[in-house]
């Protein structure tokens, strides 16, 4: 593994200050998502689009030549986990509009006005008029309105994007759809073990090479990041949730697209090893873990699209490139 620690492309958070100001809001905001839950039945989680797991042992993290030692993606240890069911996509705006109707839910983005948009997909007038530079990484935009159903900004729309990932949503939001649905998000170790789709420590989730033939199996940046993305897999932003091949376990876009919130604290501390069976990570910490790389990740800045990548972001904190998929116990 490389001794370097290279920049991520989703270090753009909230500020404490920020965190601030919309915390009085939040006190009176939130559902009580639980009385709302559906029963966990078997049969509705199936209907819902999980995949059963049987759990058991794998080889969780890596100390691959081109991992991030200072992530904490290693040391490879041995993990145990019990059975679970996980989502075969991610969450998309069509299933988040519907939780909102029922609801009346008011994400964090909503409540504080604002989220980060990519800079090449906010359109001049709202550059002009309702955009702010992120200190540090300037290809992102703190955009005035943008939202899970404006995801750039005003005068957009998810309307051509409904099979599309929900994104713009925090981790809470993310935890308050899940106990709706009456599930969860899932550990980190979890999502780890879906995300290999029962390959032992290769790369992607099909193998060792980014494109094995002449097909691209993800959706990640192609050209020169930050200006020129000439999507050759397809899409410049965002892709359908159920689009390319599956893993082996039948889960979609488990790298690239969309980064996706786990329900652990993150650290880069060494792994523990005494902790082997069905782990929490930490008790406590400042944000919470995200795996997956996104539609943004290239080999020559990011290169967290593999499936042992890590990276986390404040629990309020919403972009442009960020959703989840739910499990649930079995």
């Amino acid at each position: 593994m490389r001794t370097t620690n290279k920049p991520t492309c989703c270090s753009a958070a909230r500020t404490e200050e920020q965190q601030a100001t919309v915390a009085q809001q939040n006190t009176i905001n939130f559902i009580h998502m639980e009385s709302l839950a559906r029963s966990n039945k078997k049969e509705q989680f199936q209907a819902d689009g999980l995949i059963y797991l049987p759990g058991g042992e794998f080889l969780m993290g890596t100390d691959d030549a081109e991992g991030f030692p200072n992530d904490g993606e290693g040391p490879v240890r041995k993990i145990e986990l019990s059975p679970y069911y996980i989502d075969a996509c991610t969450v998309t705006n069509e299933q988040f509009a519907n939780f909102v109707r029922q609801t009346g839910y008011v994400t964090e983005a909503e409540r504080f006005g604002w989220s980060f948009v990519f800079h090449l997909f906010v359109p001049d007038k709202v550059r002009e008029t309702d955009a702010k530079p992120v200190p540090n990484v300037p290809w992102w935009l703190a955009v005035n309105g943008a939202c899970w159903f404006r995801p750039d900004g005003n005068g957009s729309s998810i309307e051509e994007r409904l099979d599309h990932p929900v994104v713009h949503v925090s981790w809470h939001d993310a935890t308050q759809y899940a106990k709706w649905a009456g599930k969860r998000l899932p550990t980190e170790s979890e999502w780890e073990y879906a995300a290999r789709g029962g390959l032992i420590q290769k790369r992607y989730p099909w193998g060792d090479l980014l494109k094995p033939g002449t097909e691209h199996l993800c959706n990640v940046w192609q050209g020169k990041f930050p200006d020129k993305n000439h999507a050759s897999d397809g899409y410049v932003g965002t892709a359908p949730a159920r689009s390319f091949p599956p893993n082996g376990f039948g889960l979609y876009n488990t790298v690239g697209n969309v980064w996706e919130w786990c329900s652990d604290w993150f650290t880069a501390a060494p792994a523990d090893d005494r902790i082997r069976r069905n782990p929490r990570g930490p008790s406590s910490g400042g944000s919470r873990v995200m795996r997956g790389g996104s539609y943004l990740c290239h080999k020559s800045y990011c290169n967290r699209y593999r499936v042992a990548a890590r990276s986390s972001n404040t629990p309020d904190s919403s972009t442009g490139h960020m959703g989840f998929r739910c499990a649930a116990d079995a």
